[in-house]
């Protein structure tokens, strides 16, 4: 039950999807399969020993097999989003998607399976002979009333958990928000009258869930297309007939007559204005259906201003996000290897999330959101979809709710540690750079896109703007309207171009540049001709004069050249040192890599220099900066050439009382090695592995960075530019129009922090 509210063409989306290796996964190798010996330990002859291990043991399989961590995502097509039984072939995409979230938010490992069957049996049949193969299965898009029968069966049959998503997930956030909002009321779960309409799976779900809680039956009224759903009704199947209940409303608009909540699981405008009027005090309105709520919250808000709303949107308060759920029941469920998702592992979830609500909202989720207050309050009843929090709060609830109800097989003994490890499990940068999207889209900015005739960028423009992360000013010729056109954009007047022949800021940004350069050599009439001409030259400029607030370049000439032709228009700072980062994301760490652009041979003061703006930006990404100078030897071993600028640089800022950690010079098998640190350099000041490399010259840092990108295995992301006076990035010559998106994200990013630096300094001591 999300909407992300993001537009894109379907030649994007087309083009996401089989780019490069078709498809969205793919399998790696968990153990080395470099050699002969690592073949033959992998397959035959060593794969025997473990072969029959568990023939002995079936519970070691958990130990020597990777069924502990995988899930199944399972689908027959018949339920696909919003897009009704389009088959199981057609739900694959779908069902990839789901594997990606899991691994993404809770480092679940996921294979989709699509069976092509409409029949029940059939389909549990193919589902249950699956359980030695993974340690959970997740339902997804199957079409009522036959994913009531399938799950009930499959959880009867297997000693796994099985989880329907599209009910359950949705049952979990909604139960959460609920609590939060009867908090805010002063309502009491067992007091409250509920609406329910819609009679689906995750109506039904929400249903039964409120229901283990707390809220009592005859105070359910659920409506299907027909009205309410009554015991005089004789068109009812097992499943709607459970929650009948004797009652003189026949409609949905005689349900709502004094009601406390009003839970939408149905159609968008299901709701009227009219009907909201007639709640009860402060009500509490769900209006989940997918893409369009069943009323508007400013349509609801009109009538009832003292409403509590919360939507399947992320452009409005209180989003009920699945992704707040699943992946993390999962990985609770998983960890001690439960035979089921039972009723109160559902219902700790559920007070999990309602809890984190309540806490202090972690600073990077704030500004993700504007900065807007995110207080627990009645905007703020759910928590945010990125709150890094989530991993460790929910699963540990889960895994102990567990342990408690006795579907345990593997208790964790130490919890404290249990959530020490959840925390440490994913990669804190991922989660920044998925809030670095959110913060956009909460505080638009206007991105120069200096290559405004370029397709790729034309896409990464278009996408920049329907994705609501700010304003793309083009800069280009008379042509790019026609050329959006041709992209498939509907309204292409509506994007602002700037063209340097004719546009009226011609005259100022020939006057800027000439001001700053004319001591340099250049006369008036070759500033012209380089602003009418170069696309970089006239981008800078409006930049410079507050015209936009970042600017990205780069995809048509070399990064040298692109630096150097924006450092000539904004530079001001004569000392300045800007530089380059790359940014290697895995799994479970990010290290940065600098400088990785910009100087060959830095001084020792510039790599002090580097070394402070590469702990900010590492603070920036989540990370508690730690920073090793690295060079071919390490503290002196073996003795070198060319090493003095890194002690130097170590100097300098051992004079300056820095809150963060560095050491250096060391080899970057040292760096990255905490325990080669604790046994061969144990003075060393590093608390951990290095994840900022700052490199002896521009050749390491550059080739290290390419190497790793090339060769594959790892994402690498940059460089990014540091140290400029404003915000500018420069792309590489092979970004895609993602790559450049990402690119605007974060130079605007940057404008926010540059603001927030000015107004601490401008404050009186």
């Amino acid at each position: 039950m999300s909407e992300s509210n993001v537009k894109f063409s379907e030649a994007e989306a087309l083009d996401f999807h089989s780019r490069g290796r078709p498809g969205k996964i793919e399998i790696i190798a968990s153990k080395p399969m470099a050699t002969q010996r690592d073949l033959s330990l992998a397959y035959s002859p060593g794969v025997a020993v473990p072969v029959r291990a568990i023939a002995a043991d079936p519970a070691r399989a958990y130990d020597l097999t990777a069924k502990g961590n995988l899930v199944a995502v399972i689908s027959n097509g018949t339920a696909i989003l919003g897009l009704g039984n389009l088959g199981a072939l057609a739900s694959k995409p779908v069902m990839e998607g789901k594997a990606v979230l899991f691994k993404r938010f809770a480092d679940v490992d996921s294979i989709d399976i699509e069976v092509a069957t409409e029949d029940c049996q059939k389909f549990i049949e193919a589902v249950a002979l699956l359980e030695p193969s993974f340690g959970g299965i997740n339902l997804e898009d199957i079409a009522a009333p036959d994913c009531f029968e399938i799950e009930q069966t499959l959880r009867e049959r297997m000693n796994i958990p099985v989880f329907h998503d599209d009910q359950h997930g949705t049952a979990i956030i909604t139960a959460a928000g609920l609590i939060n909002a009867c908090f805010l009321t002063g309502r009491e779960l067992k007091d409250i009258k509920v609406v329910v309409n819609g009679a689906g799976a995750a109506a039904i779900a929400c249903t039964e869930l409120i229901k283990a809680m707390g809220v009592r039956g005859d105070q359910v009224t659920m409506c299907d297309r027909k009205g309410v759903i009554h015991k005089g009704r004789t068109d009812l199947d097992q499943w709607k007939s459970a929650h009948a209940i004797d009652t003189d409303a026949r409609d949905l608009a005689d349900a709502c007559v004094g009601a406390d909540v009003f839970l939408g699981l149905s159609a968008a405008g299901a709701l009227t204005p009219d009907m909201v009027k007639t709640m009860g005090k402060e009500p509490i309105i769900f209006a989940m259906a997918n893409p369009d709520p069943e009323i508007w919250p400013p349509d609801a808000t009109a009538v009832r201003p003292d409403a509590i709303i919360a939507t399947g949107r992320s452009d409005f308060p209180n989003q009920v996000n699945n992704v707040l759920g699943f992946p993390f029941i999962f990985r609770g469920a998983l960890d001690v290897r439960a035979t089921a998702i039972n009723d109160e592992m559902k219902i700790a979830a559920a007070t999990a999330l309602a809890d984190l609500a309540r806490e202090a909202v972690p600073e990077e989720v704030a500004a993700a959101y504007g900065g807007r207050s995110q207080s627990f309050g009645r905007d703020y009843i759910i928590p945010a979809p990125f709150d890094p929090r989530l991993m460790e709060v929910v699963a540990s609830a889960v895994a102990q709710a567990a342990i408690d109800s006795g579907v345990a097989q593997k208790p964790i003994e130490n919890m404290a540690k249990y959530r020490h490890e959840l925390r440490a499990r994913l990669n804190p940068t991922v989660a920044v750079l998925s809030l670095a999207y959110e913060a956009a889209k909460a505080n638009p900015k206007r991105v120069l896109f200096a290559e405004g005739e370029e397709p790729n960028v034309l896409r990464a423009a278009i996408a920049f703007k329907e994705a609501g992360y700010g304003t793309p000013v083009l800069v280009g010729r008379e042509n790019v309207h026609d050329l959006l056109r041709e992209l498939g954009v509907d309204r292409p007047e509506e994007y602002e171009v700037l063209n340097s022949r004719n546009s009226p800021l011609v005259g100022r940004a020939v006057d800027h540049i000439y001001q700053r350069c004319q001591r340099q050599g250049l006369l008036r009439r070759e500033v012209e001709r380089m602003v009418n001409q170069d696309r970089n030259f006239f981008a800078a400029a409006m930049l410079s004069l507050g015209e936009a607030d970042a600017m990205i370049t780069g995809t048509t000439r070399p990064f040298s050249q692109s630096l150097k032709q924006v450092r000539m228009i904004i530079d001001d700072e004569k000392d300045s040192t800007p530089f380059g980062v790359n940014m290697v994301v895995s799994r479970n760490r990010t290290v940065l890599i600098a400088d990785t652009a910009v100087t060959e041979r830095p001084t020792a003061q510039q790599l002090a220099a580097i070394a402070m703006r590469s702990a900010g930006f590492a603070r920036r990404m989540g990370l508690d900066p730690r920073i090793a100078f690295i060079s071919y030897t390490t503290f002196g071993n073996p003795p070198g050439m060319h090493i003095e600028e890194l002690r130097g640089a170590v100097k300098l800022l051992d004079s300056m009382h820095l809150d963060f950690e560095y050491e250096g010079e060391m080899g970057p098998d040292v760096a990255l090695n905490f325990e080669m640190q604790r046994q061969y350099y144990p003075f060393s000041r590093l608390s951990g592995p290095a994840n900022v490399l700052v490199m002896p010259g521009l050749q390491s840092a550059n080739l290290s960075s390419k190497l790793l990108r090339a060769l594959g295995g790892e994402s690498v992301l940059g460089p990014f530019i540091l140290g400029l006076e404003l915000p500018v990035q420069i792309a590489p010559m092979t970004a895609s129009a993602s790559d450049l998106v990402t690119l605007a994200v974060l130079a605007a990013g940057s404008t926010r922090e540059r603001a927030g630096r000015a107004a601490k300094s401008a404050r009186p001591s």
